[in-house]
């Protein structure tokens, strides 16, 4: 597809009108095909061209321009709201280093992981850590098909219209494999982000807090001429799912995505050890203010792509990279009041309200207190604790965020604390329900004894059913959970489900009428909650907000049980010392607390009958399924002794690769314990019970390694 040849200085009147309604035509045909039915019909170069020409026309005669031209949209229509895109590859979250011998640690861990010596070869690249808002684009044979932000990891949202208009992001590529996808973030520059803020203030509108909130809100418009206004840029330096390897190295893959034409951070290093990484992250830390965007550390990434397989991920992070966060800044600020919040699991936690102030960048009005230990300064004895402090209502604080996220106290100006000033009395009477709150042995919480009569435990444990790592039902949230239990239309987790039934169409009471609901909306809430009937078995148990039970727990219980029904069977028989209790027990990552924990709940009359009701109305799906073509598949292995080719971090991670169970200690359910060097009371109670003992030539044969 051409465009005109004439120059434009040489058209007439006449002539300018029939070619600007002509480019309108095309354009306006361009985008139907392409943002609406996702059939293009011509190429990104052509539609650039012909919007060039239309710009320009407009430009010569601006008579000419319509408040309805191609040149003044973006995309299509905006849509209600954001779909759903599910990663192929899971986005997943860094660990964190705050100190530098935590990078010393993390560089050991790696050598002990992988079972190098001290002097072996371990480059690492180090680059800085961008304060912005993660993103992944999808490109097949060079197109962009799709963006998405991180989510929960596991789905994000769709924002691909507003993606095109960041022009860091090529919209083709050339020479990338068939299949690319690019992560990195999206972020705003200082100067970018200060002529915003004088703009909105212009326009009467509210000012934004930091880069990274307006960099954030700028990319989640669900209107992209919005976005395309806000001047926001991306770095690319990770990727997802690939057809072809970019490189063999971190920072050639790094270097391949530079020559795609993505923008990469020049300050990323190679180094050869912890030393250089701490060097290069001191260097950048000095130069922070001056880089001219926000960062809040250095993130060091095992170099060899080959080492990083090897090395595999944890739950939600990465084991072959972290992120060494900066110090937090500080500011002193006066403590107004202590206030006690009840949690979901009735723990009593202080909350420190502060008079705002400004850290970081970022305006801080709360600081959490941790426990009345930390208060007081003393435990339950009298004894000293490490960062206690005598804290008390009206006293100077000095304020900082830790890893630049949480506020916290870090001192007292004792100065000037007023005479007046009383030690902080902790309450041991529940605010919300007056029951006693009770201080176990050895714990440093103090919890309401309530339970369900309780209603911060209720609201607050329907909170958490409904977060993102649980139920995570579209358009509704904890705003919502919160004015459904104040009426009294929802009061446990099923009644979630039962909304459509006892407020939807034909019912005296209906959605609809609220303030801030419609029919459409109403409907949509329904469909959203109908399409969360089918969920998988580890949002289920971490939904259910036990303690103890985070979302790696969940999900060890999930892979171990394989479905719902038997989970369930197993903590209704589960009492300790019997069969059930064993093989719980014999789950490695749990311990007595948590089992007491996760049982005990399922022994509780009005507990249990909750949960009774809410599976009732779910399709609860199986764990994923361990592979079954491996000679391990399906079997119980336990490791003791020392391994000499392979690290027992490295085994176990292998041998449940491949669809083995590994346990912690042995018991019947044991089908294999490969022992090493070393191995002792486990071998003798394997040789008694018949257990299958290997050594580790035989394991690794088994493993398919041998």
């Amino acid at each position: 597809m051409t465009t005109s040849a004439t120059p434009i200085g040489d058209l007439t009147k006449e002539a300018a009108v029939q070619e600007v309604e002509e480019l309108s035509a095309k354009l306006g045909q361009a985008n139907q095909a392409y943002h609406t039915e996702d059939a293009p019909e011509i190429s990104d170069a052509d539609y650039d061209a012909l919007k060039r020409r239309l710009l320009a026309l407009e430009e010569a005669f601006p008579e000419l321009r319509r408040a309805d031209s191609p040149t003044q949209k973006i995309g299509a229509a905006p849509a209600d709201g954001f779909a759903k895109i599910r990663h192929e590859q899971r986005m997943m979250s860094l660990g964190n280093a705050f100190e530098d011998a935590d990078v010393e640690d993390f560089v050991r861990g790696i050598r002990k992981y992988l079972g190098l010596a001290a002097d072996a070869p371990l480059p690492f690249t180090a680059e800085p850590k961008i304060d912005g808002l993660s993103l992944s684009l999808r490109y097949e044979q060079g197109k962009l098909v799709y963006a998405a932000t991180r989510g929960d990891g596991e789905t994000g949202e769709n924002v691909t219209e507003n993606a095109r208009t960041i022009p860091d992001i090529p919209k083709s590529l050339q020479g990338a494999p068939d299949i690319l996808e690019v992560r990195g973030e999206v972020y705003m520059s200082h100067a970018d982000f200060a002529a915003l803020n004088e703009a909105q203030e212009e326009r009467g509108d509210k000012r934004f807090a930091n880069p990274r909130n307006a960099a954030a809100g700028s990319l989640r418009q669900l209107d992209p001429k919005v976005t395309a206004r806000r001047p926001l840029k991306f770095f690319a330096y990770a990727w997802g799912v690939l057809s072809a390897p970019l490189a063999e190295t971190q920072k050639g893959a790094i270097e391949r995505l530079a020559e795609l034409g993505f923008s990469t951070n020049p300050l990323t290093k190679l180094c050869t050890g912890s030393k250089e990484m701490i060097a290069h992250y001191h260097a950048i830390e000095a130069d922070r203010a001056a880089l001219g965007y926000d960062i809040d550390g250095v993130v060091y990434k095992v170099n060899e792509l080959a080492l990083q397989g090897r090395l595999g991920f944890r739950s939600t992070t990465p084991r072959w990279a972290i992120a060494h966060k900066f110090p937090a800044e500080l500011a002193w600020t006066q403590l107004e009041k202590i206030e006690i919040q009840v949690g979901r699991t009735g723990a009593l936690s202080p909350v420190a309200r502060l008079t705002p102030v400004t850290v970081g960048g970022v305006v801080v009005s709360n600081a959490t207190l941790h426990n009345e230990d930390y208060i007081a300064g003393r435990d339950s004895r009298g004894a000293e604790i490490r960062g206690g402090r005598d804290i008390r209502e009206g006293d100077w604080v000095q304020v900082y965020r830790a890893g630049d996220v949480i506020p916290k106290i870090a001192d007292v100006d004792l100065s000037r604390r007023s005479e007046d000033a009383q030690p902080y009395d902790f309450p041991h009477h529940c605010p919300e329900c007056g029951s006693d709150a009770i201080r176990e042995e050895g714990d440093a919480v103090r919890r309401c004894s309530g339970g369900l009569i309780c209603p911060a435990q209720q609201v607050e444990k329907l909170k958490h059913f409904v977060s993102r790592a649980a139920f995570d039902i579209d358009g509704l949230g904890a705003k919502q959970v919160e004015a459904f239990y104040e009426d009294g239309w929802v009061r446990e987790p099923v009644d979630i489900f039962r909304l459509r039934a006892n407020y939807g169409p034909g019912q005296v009471r209906q959605l609809k009428n609220r303030d801030g609901w419609g029919e459409k909306s109403a409907l949509k809430l329904f469909d959203a909650i109908d399409d969360r009937r089918e969920i998988a078995l580890a949002r289920v148990i971490f939904a259910l907000g036990i303690r103890h039970v985070g979302e790696q727990t969940a999900t060890l219980l999930a892979r171990h049980y394989g479905n719902w029904t038997a989970f369930e069977e197993a903590m209704t028989q589960a009492a300790e010392g019997n069969a059930a209790w064993e093989d719980l027990m014999g789950i490695d990552g749990v311990g007595k607390v948590l089992a007491e924990s996760v049982v005990s709940t399922f022994h509780q009359e009005a507990e249990r009958g909750s949960i009774d009701r809410l599976i009732a109305e779910l399709d609860v799906q199986e764990a994923e399924k361990p592979k079954a073509d491996s000679e391990v598949a399906g079997l119980t292995i336990v490791f003791t002794g020392t391994l000499e080719k392979m690290t027992r971090s490295e085994a176990k991670a292998r041998a449940e690769a491949l669809g083995a169970k590994v346990a912690g200690s042995v018991s019947k359910k044991t089908d294999i314990l490969v022992a090493g060097p070393g191995a002792g009371s486990k071998a003798t109670k394997a040789a008694d019970l018949g257990v299958r003992v290997i050594d580790e030539d035989e394991w690794l044969t088994l493993a398919g390694q041998g």
